[in-house]
C-alpha cells in the first residue's frame, strides 16, 4: 500500500500482540513497522488456563489440556494453543507447538537472525503489563518474563531482546 510506504505503527491487545509481532518479524519486504505498543501480550507464553487459578479443578483441567494441547488438531484449530507453554514440559512445547517457539526464535536448529533484526529495527517498543492481570500466567510474560524450565517459580526477568 502506497499510504504505508513510509512505515506504520502497530498497537496490540492480548493475543493480538502475537499477530502484531508476527507482522514485524515475518513480513519481509513490506512497509516498515516503526513503533509497536503491546497491551498485556503473552509474549513469553502462558503457563495455565486463563482465570483458572491453582485449585484442584484447575490442576485437573490443566492436565487434560496438557494431554492434547500440542496435538496437530488443537494446534491447527485453537489459537491459544499456539502460546500455551507449560514450564514443566518445555521439550514437548518446542517440538509440537507451532507458533510461539518460532515467533520467539526458541528453536535451536531453526533460529532465524532476520526475525531478531526485524524486531530490533523498531524505533520504539512499549510493553504494558497489567498489575492485577489474572489471565496471563505469569503476568510478567507481557514483558517477556517467564518461569525457568521445569518450574512454576520464580518468574525470571526477560532476556535481552
Amino acid at each position: 500500500m502506497k499510504e504505508l510506504s513510509e512505515g506504520y505503527n502497530i498497537v496490540g491487545l492480548s493475543q493480538g500482540n502475537l499477530i502484531g509481532r508476527g507482522v514485524v518479524e515475518f513480513c519481509e519486504g513490506g512497509p516498515p513497522v516503526k513503533n509497536f505498543v503491546s497491551l498485556g501480550g503473552p509474549h513469553a507464553g502462558t503457563a495455565s488456563v486463563p482465570l483458572c487459578g491453582s485449585g484442584i479443578f484447575c490442576i485437573i483441567a490443566n492436565n487434560l489440556i496438557k494431554a492434547e494441547v500440542y496435538s496437530d488438531y488443537v494446534q491447527d484449530h485453537l489459537a491459544p494453543s499456539g502460546y500455551l507453554k507449560f514450564p514443566n514440559d518445555i521439550p514437548k512445547y518446542l517440538e509440537k507447538c507451532k507458533f510461539l517457539p518460532k515467533l520467539n526464535n526458541e528453536l535451536p536448529d531453526k533460529r532465524n537472525s532476520t526475525y531478531k533484526e526485524c524486531f530490533s529495527s523498531l524505533q520504539n517498543l512499549v510493553l504494558i503489563m497489567f498489575k492485577d492481570d489474572k489471565v496471563l500466567i505469569p503476568k510478567e510474560t507481557a514483558w517477556f518474563g517467564y518461569y525457568p524450565d521445569g518450574a512454576f517459580s520464580p518468574v525470571l526477568p526477560p532476556q535481552k531482546l
